[in-house]
């Protein structure tokens, strides 16, 4: 005899369970997968065990045979693929082939699935009626859901939490829950998802909830961390750990770094230097060798130098035009030289630091820009252009689809020459000073011409493009012929790129001598007889609260209707949206004839670089600043 049934409606949010992509069942070609999205695999919920029964007169397979949606961390408005079709096979599993968009958003995670960065995926389900089984061993209620519907699959970088399911709190995405009882379990209450009216209950949920906050905080840190270690930026995981930041805010994080490297067409640069090897390569020895190539002693000397000049020239696939110095050499510290012919070998500690490292400190726009060093081959960053829409709709009514819109924007390496002089006697000697002094000075030289074109680089020939000189960047006018910048000129500035809701990041004002003079001797108005618009009392804060920053590579030549080469320019924005890339090693070459009367050597530093301004709206400028 059947006992009857005593029912409960409870509410619940829709729920998730997790599985992995196997590698094997991805097929290229047809940007298809085959998963195995769930199971009878108990699950502890909320409320206790949870079984999904997989008879066919339990699950309900409409919505997602009907062209189910294929999404990423179950948003609704990251919609990358398509469910061709799904299944429940003899061992009672759900299964379906996924089918990925050929759009750029559909390919980028598929290229992730494929490469195996991203393995989880997690099917979004809706139980409608349990069943109360029994009370296991361990206390735990074991309830049968034996009527639901999957409604979504979803490529997913964290599984969400199975005990709770995604989306807990989400009132409007309740749905009734019919749980069944036998006589026998008459009485037996279930607990409501957000409140229930008897205290004993409630106080156990709660216990539970502070239990789970614990153990979510533990994993949340433990996630990010793994993340990090996982893809060698355990800083970066270590900064989202103490900031609060969501596993899902850190994954954005780590893509964003893998994107910028993704396009890289060849690996590393560098040759396979140890550190004593590159530490006792000298830039002395190589520049004597270049500026006597009949002198057989320095040829001697610098036989290392030139073996490893050519491993990096075969290595870059180029050739050199006169000594390539590989990247293993330019950003390794130097450590002990070995003493070789000639006396001219560095044979102590020379703790001078690497080259990359002399040229960042040197350049000044380097210490402000993203830098991407080591490169080789062209770079693209991707870019959002455009987001997508909201609409208002009328019930049952369906919102017009809207997609964001993304660019990129290229980096290619363009060659920069700087040069510098040194006298015959200098290149003569082998003290570790000297070593130093050269490769501090040929830094140098190169810094000044990176922070010139990062500045007001052209964009004309092989000349990269400047942040004064890129399209679509914030404009502030003085006028027809120029005009003293003022207290408007610099809230104008910050308007400029806040309007565009850019006003964030590594914001700060870039000025040059002139200007700040200029500035300090200005009033914020005419009625005040005490405030400068440079406030010398803010520290490095001085203009508005912001930190302003003086060199004299920003231009105070520039023209202006009448004014002709007196104007100087007035930077504001997001110095982080600035993108120097640098490729390969450094060239050095020998001009022999400038200074062969005197003896001197001018050496010349080649090296492959480019500059762009990844969003033109992060930066404002007035070009036409009268500061005499």
């Amino acid at each position: 005899m059947t006992s009857a049934m005593q029912t409960k409606t409870v509410k619940t949010s829709p729920l998730y369970r997790s599985a992995i992509f196997k590698r094997d069942a991805v097929n290229e070609e047809a940007r298809t997968v085959e998963i195995s999205f769930s199971s009878e695999e108990p699950v502890e919920r909320w409320f206790g065990l949870e079984i999904l029964d997989h008879s066919p007169s339990s699950i309900r397979l409409g919505r997602l045979a009907d062209g189910g949606a294929l999404l990423v961390d179950h948003d609704p408005r990251d919609h990358v693929g398509v469910v061709e079709n799904v299944s429940v096979d003899a061992d009672r599993k759900g299964r379906a082939v996924v089918r990925f968009g050929e759009g750029e958003r559909a390919s980028e995670i598929f290229k992730d699935v494929v490469a195996g960065i991203r393995t989880k995926i997690s099917v979004g389900y809706v139980p409608i009626r349990s069943v109360l089984e029994e009370t296991n061993e361990g206390g735990l209620d074991v309830y049968r859901v034996i009527e639901w519907e999957p409604y979504e699959i979803s490529v997913v970088s964290i599984p969400a939490d199975t005990t709770v399911g995604l989306g807990r709190s989400a009132e409007e995405n309740k749905t009734d829950l019919i749980i069944e009882f036998t006589n026998k379990q008459e009485g037996r209450q279930m607990p409501e998802v957000i409140e229930n009216t008897k205290p004993a209950k409630v106080e156990v949920v709660a216990e539970h909830e502070r239990k789970h906050g614990a153990d979510s905080e533990r994993t949340r840190a433990a996630d990010i961390l793994a993340m990090g270690d996982k893809y060698s930026m355990n800083e970066l995981a270590r900064e989202h750990v103490a900031n609060n930041s969501s596993v899902e805010v850190m994954r954005q994080a780590v893509l964003e770094k893998l994107d910028n490297m993704r396009a890289v067409e060849a690996d590393a640069p560098d040759i396979g230097l140890t550190d004593s090897e590159a530490g006792n390569f000298s830039f002395v020895r190589a520049i004597q060798a270049l500026a006597n190539p009949q002198n057989h002693r320095m040829q001697e000397a610098a036989k290392f130098e030139m073996e490893v000049s050519a491993a990096a020239s075969e290595k870059l696939k180029r050739e050199s035009r006169g000594m390539t110095v590989p990247v293993d050499v330019l950003k390794r510290d130097l450590t002990v030289g070995v003493a070789a012919d000639g006396g001219n070998t560095v044979s102590t500690d020379l703790m001078t630091g690497s080259f990359i490292e002399m040229l960042r400190n040197r350049a000044f726009m380097m210490q402000l820009a993203t830098v991407l060093t080591d490169l080789n081959g062209n770079l693209a960053i991707p870019r959002q252009t455009g987001g997508a829409t909201a609409y208002w709709v009328a019930e049952n009514g369906n919102p017009t689809e809207s997609q964001q819109a993304f660019d990129q924007v290229p980096l290619s390496p363009e060659t920069v020459g700087a040069f510098t002089d040194f006298s015959r006697k200098l290149m003569l000697q082998s003290s570790l000073d000297v070593e130093a002094f050269v490769r501090s000075d040929l830094a140098r030289t190169m810094a000044l011409e990176i922070d010139r074109v990062c500045i007001a680089g052209s964009g004309i020939g092989n000349e990269p493009t400047g942040i004064l000189n890129t399209t679509g960047i914030g404009d502030v006018p003085g006028g027809a012929n120029g005009l003293a910048p003022g207290w408007d000129h610099v809230v104008d500035l910050e308007s400029e790129v806040a309007i565009d809701n850019a006003d964030m990041g590594s914001l700060r004002y870039l000025v040059n001598a002139k200007t700040r003079g200029k500035l300090k001797k200005t009033f914020v108005d005419s009625g005040s007889n005490a405030e400068r618009v440079w406030d010398n009392r803010a520290g490095n804060t001085p203009l508005n609260g912001y930190e302003a920053l003086v060199t004299n590579q920003v231009p105070s030549d520039l023209d202006k209707g009448t004014s002709t080469g007196v104007c100087s320019a007035l930077i504001f924005g997001n110095f982080a949206d600035l993108f120097i890339g640098m490729w390969g090693g450094l060239d050095l070459t020998i001009d022999p004839y400038t200074n062969n009367l005197s003896g001197g050597i001018r050496v010349v530093a080649l090296q492959d670089m480019d500059v762009a301004v990844r969003h033109a709206q992060s930066f404002a400028a007035m070009q036409d600043a009268l500061t005499v």
